[in-house]
């Protein structure tokens, strides 16, 4: 079942984050849990799981911390849920084959359809695309406060 919870949330928060704040260096969780309020005992499993499945990848050691492992135009918001949907294991209602012939053959198959409409919307959004309406909210990005220093 689709639905929102405080993990994907985060999920989704600190993937946009570090696309909107990364500079020359990678972006460390607890930067990531400042500026958007996120507890680091979730942020920390769920950036983990993100490296596992090649969205982000990580830098260990002081100036360690977490980049894209993708342009941001290339990683989708259905790509997120499906791995958040898949670290928090539920189960769906809506694919059971126990209840009514109502349920069974009327509403879940309808919840389903939905829920496919609604995927396949998030499988056309991107991390560019939230980086894109962040900056049209006048969101300041670190990275954009860093000075350059190229030649």
């Amino acid at each position: 079942m689709l639905r929102l919870s405080k993990k994907l949330l985060f999920a989704i928060e600190a993937v946009v984050d570090i696309a909107y704040n990364a500079g020359a260096g990678p972006v460390r969780s607890s930067e990531i849990s400042e500026r958007q309020g996120i507890p680091r005992r979730y942020l920390e499993q769920v950036l983990q799981q993100l490296v596992h499945h090649g969205v982000l990848s990580g830098q260990r050691g002081p100036r360690g911390g977490y980049r894209l492992a993708r342009e941001r135009r290339r990683i989708t918001l259905g790509e997120i849920i499906r791995i958040v949907r898949q670290l928090e294991g539920t189960v769906d209602p809506a694919n059971e084959t126990e209840g009514s012939d109502i349920g069974r053959n009327v509403v879940r198959p309808i919840w389903r359809e939905m829920q496919d409409d609604m995927m396949a919307r998030f499988d056309r959004m991107t991390i560019e695309d939230l980086c894109d309406r962040a900056r049209e909210q006048g969101i300041q990005s670190e990275a954009a406060q860093m000075p350059d220093f190229s030649i």
